[in-house]
């Protein structure tokens, strides 16, 4: 069943559409009015489903990209702007961003900032991609020293979530549909408890559909993140940190799983939470496979976090639990409980 939500955004409403066949229901009568499309994707979804959406949408080109977080930088988004021009794009031109997260973000930017601005629409292909990157107008690239650190809020005209390209990713790349569970159980410490029950308590359309939900609430009250959205970064500080740290060798979706179990675990040892929250939140993990690490020097970790863009003016903020649904932003967080929670959860060197 499809479904279809409204998010206010900064310029004005716009619609997510999440269910099965929604790309070519869809997105041929919403691209419809623009001139020109480039569907930006990347190498692995161009044949999945990048061909077809151009073969069903009138003057539209691929700009077809390398895959993976390693690729999220400046000097791609110049290959897009590269390809844009070589097209003919000009500032009627409407920006289909067709991937995962990093597409998202990279093809957001792009439309963001080409010819100062043109519409973005957002194609989701992955389960993270679906349930958070596309939601609430965020884009950006990566740099050396840390990711998002460049970037602006673009909303999209619409949001649409096919759900059968789920069952693409399951049976090609089944660790990034569970790596996007992370966000789904994320949204629901967060705010809706049901999600941690998945996939006991509904469809996957259903569980989609909430955990937009989630982030939408949190958008809506707060779309520049000078308040309550900052609690969508919920073990997002752990996360970055230790992708930095491992080099990317543990993927965003992983990585957020892990600081969900920190940023638990922290919350228990500054008084905030009892130790019962820390074990609900593992086990709700495990079940899943997103506590899987190799060591990572904590350290390391830390002096990563003072990259962290949420931070001001190096006093560190993180994002912690009271209990489910009970979130609380805390500042001043001292090293030592950071490298403590973090100790206590590597396994030994090898």
């Amino acid at each position: 069943m499809v479904q279809q939500l409204t998010i206010n955004g900064g310029q004005g409403p716009y619609p997510v559409i999440v269910g099965p066949g929604a790309f070519m229901a869809h997105i041929p009568q919403i691209a419809g009015d623009y001139g020109r499309i480039v569907i930006v994707t990347n190498e692995t979804i161009a044949p999945l489903f990048g061909e077809d959406l151009r073969d069903a949408l009138p003057n539209s080109n691929l700009i077809v990209l390398p895959d993976g977080e390693a690729y999220k930088t400046l000097d791609t988004v110049r290959a897009i702007y590269d390809g844009m021009l070589a097209t003919g794009a000009n500032r009627g031109t409407l920006v289909l961003g067709l991937g995962g997260g990093v597409i998202g973000d990279m093809a957001g930017f792009a439309a963001a900032t080409f010819m100062r601005g043109v519409d973005y629409l957002q194609a989701p292909t992955t389960l993270l991609a679906m349930v958070d990157a596309s939601i609430g107008g965020k884009v950006g690239v990566n740099l050396p020293q840390g990711k998002n650190l460049v970037g602006a809020f673009k909303d999209p005209v619409a949001v649409v979530a096919d759900t059968d390209t789920l069952e693409t990713l399951m049976r090609l790349k089944p660790l990034e549909y569970t790596y996007g569970m992370a966000e789904v159980i994320k949204a629901g410490l967060l705010r809706d408890p049901w999600l941690l029950d998945y996939p006991r308590s509904g469809s996957q359309e259903e569980m989609v559909a909430r955990a937009i939900r989630v982030k939408a609430h949190f958008v809506e009250k707060d779309r520049l993140e000078q308040g309550v959205r900052a609690y969508l970064n919920l073990g997002h500080t752990f996360a970055h940190a230790i992708e930095k740290v491992s080099k990317h060798e543990a993927a965003h979706g992983l990585a957020v799983g892990i600081g969900l179990a920190a940023a638990a675990r922290l919350s228990w040892r500054l008084g905030l939470a009892d130790w019962d929250l820390v074990q609900q939140v593992v086990n709700r993990l495990e079940g899943w496979n997103l506590m899987h690490m190799n060591y990572w020097d904590p350290d390391a970790i830390w002096e990563a976090m003072r990259h962290d863009k949420k931070w001001r003016d190096g006093v560190s903020r993180f994002v912690l639990l009271r209990g489910i649904g009970d979130p609380v932003l805390v500042e001043d967080v001292a090293r030592e409980d950071v490298i403590a929670v973090l100790d206590d959860m590597m396994p030994p060197m090898e």
